[in-house]
């Protein structure tokens, strides 16, 4: 059994910043463990033409550590790319090449290592036991820490669970399965998020010229965009972040029921494009290629009686309280994402109310037993820091946080005052 300082349990961009920030501090050997054959950054979605939404700053590394060797203009200057990217003049750089350079980092690092599950993470006195199922067999190994960072996984609904295949899926899976899509007759998507609206982009650039039609319903209000703005942004702060974990658990998921369009929703640029598509396609032909309505629920899915079709689709218009029934070849579910669960078996974390895993501020979960917790949480505190956790931006502030404690000592600053903005009261207006 091999001993580590800590270990991490998934290497998405959250736990991969991890080991970069990690990999000059000597005295915490780490040793991460992915299930994947190798790094790939939602590779479904992996769209020509698409962006971050967030600046390039939003790296592994950047805003802990500006000076690091696994920061993105240091890998496009490794690449060679450094001037093209200085005449490219852009802040949101593509997906695609963000995702080559997360990969570059994680084949560079010694400590990450893919193709490897971990099945178990169990107590052991003063520290855990993983289990790991490798290529080569079942190894264990122990931890002063363990980090988690399993990412989230498709949120599909019930009526959608029976059904998933080549025909109806996830988002997640479109690239896989988009040319049966494209070449269909009719589509639906359902959703009206970023990923779905990227989907129905697609779907009009590449089907219209064979006559596709396409379906796209919510139940959100509208097809609304996402809050860009300089102040809404403020709220992707360490300081919101304090500000929202000190409230109350009934008043934090009230305020954070409000607060879709801070992460969801359309970005401008998506959004711009699908009604200049609608608007090109309709020169010669009343009638749009697409129907699209908010505030409808997908309440059911069953085979189509009509000749040419494959699914039925039962919705329920949420305001009317009216059904309708739509007949389609291929459904695209842009449903979002929820938490993937962590490997630890039950009655060794502290949960709330709706069994969500309760989280420290410094990102501890908290131990059933009232122990002193050294099981750390990447973006599976949403309900508990608000609408930064999976946002990349704050990905450095969390692991400056956790990598300070780790080595019980401060290794990268955390700054307390980054925003202009009060959340709480002003400082000069309390008695």
């Amino acid at each position: 059994m091999t001993e580590y300082d800590v270990i991490g349990v998934g290497l998405g961009p959250f736990n991969l910043g991890l080991a970069a920030l990690l990999s000059p501090v000597d005295d915490v050997d780490a040793v991460f463990f992915e299930a994947a054959p190798r790094f790939a950054w939602h590779p479904g979605l992996m769209l020509p033409g698409t962006t971050l939404q967030v600046p390039f700053l939003a790296d592994l590394v950047t805003l802990a550590d500006p000076t690091s060797r696994w920061s993105f203009l240091n890998y496009l200057h490794e690449r060679g790319r450094l001037y093209r990217f200085y005449f490219y003049e852009r802040f949101h750089v593509p997906r695609a090449e963000f995702d080559a350079y997360a990969r570059w980092v994680a084949e560079s690092l010694p400590s990450c290592r893919f193709g490897s599950r971990v099945t178990a993470v169990e107590p052991d006195g003063g520290g855990w036991r993983v289990v790991v199922e490798t290529p080569g067999g079942v190894e264990e190994h122990r931890a002063r820490s363990v980090v988690f960072g399993v990412g989230t996984r498709p949120a599909v609904p019930a009526v959608a669970r029976s059904v998933l295949g080549e025909s109806v899926f996830h988002t997640e899976d479109y690239l896989t399965y988009r040319e049966k899509a494209v070449t269909a007759s009719a589509v639906t998507v359902v959703g009206s998020g970023q990923s779905a609206g990227e989907v129905v982009a697609d779907l009009l650039e590449a089907g219209l010229p064979g006559g596709l039609t396409v379906d796209w319903f919510t139940r959100s209000r509208g097809f609304l965009p996402m809050e860009y703005s300089k102040l809404g942004l403020e709220h992707f702060t360490p300081e919101y972040t304090s500000y929202f974990h000190g409230l109350p658990a009934v008043r934090r998921d009230e305020i954070r029921a409000g607060q879709d369009l801070l992460y969801k929703g359309l970005s401008a640029e998506t959004s711009e494009r699908i009604y200049d598509l609608l608007y090109a396609a309709t020169v010669d032909r009343a009638d749009p290629p697409v129907v699209y309505a908010g505030g409808c629920e997908l309440v059911a899915i069953s085979p189509s009686p009509v000749p040419g079709r494959r699914w039925r689709l039962t919705w329920r218009h949420r305001d009317l309280d009216r059904t309708f029934t739509r007949d389609t070849d291929v459904v695209v579910l842009g449903t979002g994402h929820e938490p993937s669960p962590l490997p630890v078996r039950d009655g060794v974390l502290a949960r709330d109310a709706l069994g969500r895993p309760e989280v420290s501020l410094d990102y501890r979960l908290t131990l059933a037993s009232g122990a002193p917790s050294t099981l750390f949480a990447q973006n599976a505190e949403l309900h508990t820091h608000g609408v930064g956790a999976p946002d990349l931006g704050l990905g450095a502030h969390r692991n400056s946080v956790i990598v300070n404690q780790l080595a019980g000592r401060e290794v990268y600053p955390v700054r307390d005052r980054t925003v202009y903005q009060s959340f709480g009261v002003p400082e000069e207006a309390r008695p």
